[in-house]
């Protein structure tokens, strides 16, 4: 009898002790990253997200797990790919409005970071910009909102286009919105505009096909987190079709892109990744105003520009913020 009582009281002791697969989820949080794009792209964006967590105290794989759900530019699977992940984290980063909306509606719990669009209100991601209530933050981009200005940019570096196509991902929420911006923008330079859709990467093949028949001089690439996800082959394709070509990120002129225009994608996950770690050290994302860029960048790749056959007015190059060479 006293060998049973001491088995069944060894016993109870051991069910009192916590598994270490539970003590470790404790002691190590566990971030999920959901974008509508690819793994590659985001690479070179991951250093920014990174860094704005080290500022807040955490570092991958020593006191933070971060998981990544890709849709690969299949926004339909987002609803699927954020329930997933409220199943197992601590705190779900949306990259893109159409991630953050998969995002609230799979949870109202899980504290969300976004990095979205110019109007998470309108969206109806937050209350407001200042509270913005509720689950969810974060950072907002203004991309859709200066695509008028890409325009303007590159009728300048380009004076004798008077044909120019812009390219949307008709998958976008705001890529009606886009195109009648630029189609103001357009008539009010005397300029004929095409507009090319693509959501798929055989789609966008096919949209710069079509530049010879339309006779394009230029092109403007959207601001859309599935177009930047194919940004290799965009500049490719604008480089064997020599089209001159403007795009919303510095990412993109890096890669050999002609100009861009825009807010900087590293600062803006350089944020999310600090608002990721306030909020795992207990800040409610409610009480984390939205942040918008205070600057734009122009970036010009003088090299691309040379093969094109176009000199950059020196006007254009005493703005740029950065010139490749």
């Amino acid at each position: 009898m006293r060998r049973r009582d001491c088995i069944i009281s060894l016993a109870g002791a051991m069910a009192a002790w916590p598994l270490p697969g539970r003590a470790q989820q404790k002691a190590m949080p566990v971030i999920g990253v959901l974008s509508p794009g690819q793994s590659g792209p985001f690479a070179t964006l991951a250093a920014g997200f990174r860094q704005g967590l080290s500022e807040a105290g955490y570092v991958e794989g020593q006191n933070v797990v971060i998981e990544y759900r890709w849709a690969e530019g299949h926004y339909d699977r987002l609803p699927a790919l954020a329930a997933d992940l409220g199943r197992k984290v601590d705190l779900i980063v949306a990259n893109s409005p159409p991630a953050a909306l998969a995002a609230k509606s799979a949870t109202s719990t899980i504290p969300i970071v976004f990095r979205g669009g110019a109007d998470p209100v309108g969206d109806g991601l937050v209350a407001s910009l200042a509270r913005p209530g509720g689950n969810l933050t974060g950072v907002v981009m203004l991309a859709t909102e200066v695509t008028a200005k890409r325009l303007e940019l590159l009728a300048e570096l380009v004076p004798r286009a008077g044909v120019i196509a812009l390219l949307v991902n008709p998958s976008s929420a705001n890529a009606e919105r886009v195109i009648q911006e630029v189609q103001e923008a357009a008539r009010a330079k005397g300029l004929q505009l095409h507009v090319l859709k693509a959501s798929t990467e055989s789609e966008i093949d096919i949209a710069f096909a079509s530049l010879v028949q339309l006779h394009a001089d230029a092109l403007v690439v959207a601001a859309d987190p599935f177009l930047s996800s194919r940004r290799e082959q965009i500049v490719a394709l604008a480089s064997r079709h020599a089209v001159p070509s403007i795009y919303a990120w510095r990412e993109f002129a890096a890669s050999g892109g002609l100009i861009s225009y825009g807010a900087s994608l590293t600062s803006a996950f350089r944020l999310v990744g600090t608002y990721a770690g306030k909020v795992l050290k207990g800040t409610k994302p409610a009480d984390l105003p939205i942040q918008q860029p205070t600057t734009f960048e122009l970036v010009i790749n003088l090299k691309t520009a040379e093969a094109l056959g176009l000199t950059v007015p020196q006007s254009m190059l005493i703005r740029a913020d950065e010139v490749i060479q």
